[in-house]
């Protein structure tokens, strides 16, 4: 009796089990046998285009081919490697191997093989060789943007920049081609085939004007060439939602020749340093520092300060970059000349808790949320353990450390009416039948200043391009600016001797609003000069020069042209002299050395320069 109770129970558990299998089990059994019985090649789909502004194409797709060996099916092994190696132009001992292994079903042999190439291997007809659709990309402006759009993997991953921020929408979903097989992973004759369509990826815009980039780059070459510097690198925002029109790095590469087999040297050049990398701004920082005093009604237009050379903060003493001093000046000349001593004064005189308010509503120390990989938020020293004295050197743009897009970004904010957005490089996604499926806007993170205020900012910038009068930086143009140099650290922490961050922050100050805010910035410049003035300022100017011209942008106002004028022999008089010659004329310079006799000028006595121009003297 036992022994019958023990068989029904078994059978019952048989029972029940059956009915699991084929009641609640039944699809997932069905679709391990589909795939035991088929034998899939994925068709890849077609990636996104990606075009600038002006509908001009940056990446694109050209038809490849992977090729792979079912090696179960094929005839004749050494037949087959010596044609596949010599026409994919791969080891032949590897590609017999493969041949060979019966024991893998499928392997891959090559992926984006041409399609000339692809086709003779079709013609030769070989069994168990097998092609599948693939895509390669193509970028027609070769080196332009090549931080900015970034690379794929060699299956066709976004590896860097844009290709890799936006790879989900770009990519699109494969499609399939499954065939039946038998136990073997034989292809069975006659059998049904099936077809599964993909999803092609959906299309970029970027806000990029690719017309500007390409000035931006040429300029940067020609800094290459003159100031030899380490790196140098250029942003361009549209200041009233802080869309990215260019951004340009040098050195970079070709897109289309990546240099995969040197890891070390393609990282460096795929870096998008101008927002993975952070840097002591020096005086263009001065602009937030204005901002917030202006703000607080801590200072006007007409305010006199006195600059003796240096400040004496918490027992130490702080040098102005003129140490002999600028004297007694109004807030007009202190930006003109870019006192340090006036910007310590108004770091001091806004307090910590203001001064740190006003940074962080601006964005230091946080990063901007721009779709780029990588941003770092830069440092901005704890609240905590700032003192008198790091305060000062914060106004005039030292203790701190912003990445070059942050730093734009919170420019805008103070020249555009107060309004801080996310910069961003895309402007929508649109799919093959031209249909725009999302459109971003730009969001604005704070608002910080008054139109007022805004407004004086601007006004205080353009008098500090223009000091021997109205728009002569770009004769007829309302050009507004700020130069910066900056010391570089190394890696004890230590001032890095000889080693400087030149920079220019400008903008195209309109009769309405602000266009074209530029941030250039020469990494370690050798060629002698090191000051913004005088290695980054006449190069902003040029790209000026050439988007006015690109964009026929309407003048300002109808001047008579700006005149020139000989520079004039300094050398061998004190320094003391020389700045008073070079005052009276009105000419902006910049004081490499301490007191003594001036030993050399740039440029050179007679030259014809005119008064937007910046003169260099060392002693």
């Amino acid at each position: 009796m036992a022994g019958i109770l023990a068989i029904t129970f078994i059978f019952l558990l048989l029972i029940f089990r059956l009915f699991i299998l084929c009641v609640f089990n039944n699809k997932n059994l069905q679709l391990k046998a589909q795939e035991q019985w088929t034998r899939t090649l994925f068709l890849k789909a077609n990636r996104g285009v990606i075009t600038d502004a002006n509908g001009n194409v940056l990446a694109e797709n050209n038809v490849s081919y992977d090729v792979f060996f079912r090696a179960r099916e094929i005839e004749d092994a050494v037949a087959v490697s010596k044609f596949i190696s010599k026409k994919l132009n791969i080891d032949f001992e590897n590609t017999y191997k493969k041949a060979k292994d019966v024991f893998i079903s499928e392997v891959l042999i090559k992926l984006q093989v041409d399609k000339k190439i692809a086709q003779e291997i079709l013609e030769a007809n070989f069994k168990g060789v097998y092609l599948t659709q693939n895509i390669s990309r193509n970028y027609p402006y070769g080196k332009l943007l090549s931080q900015v759009l970034g690379f794929l993997t060699s299956d066709s991953v976004g590896q860097s920049g844009i290709e890799n921020y936006y790879n989900k929408i770009l990519c699109g979903v494969d499609g399939k081609y499954l065939t039946q097989s038998d136990v073997r992973g034989l292809t069975i004759d006659d059998s049904i085939n099936y077809y599964v369509d993909g999803v092609d990826g959906l299309n970029l815009t970027l806000s990029v004007d690719i017309n500007i980039q390409n000035i931006v780059e040429n300029v940067l070459e020609q800094i290459v060439e003159e100031q030899k510097p380490k790196r140098v690198s250029c942003i361009i925002l549209n200041p009233s939602n802080s869309n990215v029109i260019a951004l340009a790095i040098n050195p970079s590469f070709d897109l289309n020749l990546v240099p995969r087999n040197d890891v070390k040297t393609l990282m460096e050049l795929s870096k998008n340093v101008a927002v993975t990398d952070v840097y002591e701004p020096g005086s263009t920082f001065k602009i937030l520092t204005l901002a917030a005093a202006l703000s607080e009604g801590l200072t006007n237009i007409n305010e006199h300060f006195y600059c003796p050379g240096f400040r004496i903060i918490d027992g130490e003493k702080i040098k102005c970059w003129r140490t002999i001093g600028h004297g007694s000046q109004t807030l007009i000349e202190c930006v003109q000349n870019s006192c340090n001593c006036c910007f310590m004064d108004l770091a001091l005189r806004l307090g910590k808790e203001k001064l740190y308010k006003y940074l962080q509503a601006f964005g230091i120390g946080s990063t901007t949320g721009v779709d780029i990989s990588g941003e770092s938020a830069g440092l901005l020293l704890s609240n905590d353990i700032v003192k008198s004295v790091d305060l000062a050197r914060i106004g005039f743009g030292q203790s701190v450390a912003v990445n070059q897009l942050q730093l734009l970004n919170a420019f805008c904010a103070a020249i555009n009416g107060g309004s801080l957005h996310t910069p961003s490089l895309v402007k929508n996604y649109y799919n093959s039948n031209n249909e725009i499926i999302f459109y971003k806007n730009n969001l604005i993170l704070n608002k910080v200043l008054t139109q007022e205020v805004s407004n004086t900012i601007r006004f205080l910038l353009e008098k500090s391009l223009s000091k021997s009068g109205d728009m002569t930086f770009i004769n007829n143009y309302k050009v507004a600016g700020k130069t910066g140099t900056a010391q570089k650290y190394g890696e004890d922490g230590k001032i890095a001797q000889g080693k400087y961050v030149s920079s220019f922050f400008g903008f195209l100050n309109g009769k309405l609003n602000p266009e074209y805010a530029l941030l250039l910035c020469v990494d370690e410049p050798s060629a002698g000069a090191y000051y913004g003035s005088v290695v980054a300022k006449p190069y902003a100017k040029i790209i000026f020069e050439k988007i006015i011209e690109y964009k026929n942008i309407v003048e300002d106002a109808q001047n008579s042209p700006t005149q020139k004028i000989a520079m004039p022999n300094l050398i061998g008089n004190t320094i003391y002299n020389a700045c008073k010659v070079l005052d009276e004329l009105n000419i902006d310079y910049e004081i490499d050395g301490e007191n003594g006799i001036v030993l050399e000028q740039f440029p050179k006595a007679n030259t014809q320069i005119d008064y937007s121009s910046c003169v260099l003297i060392k002693t």
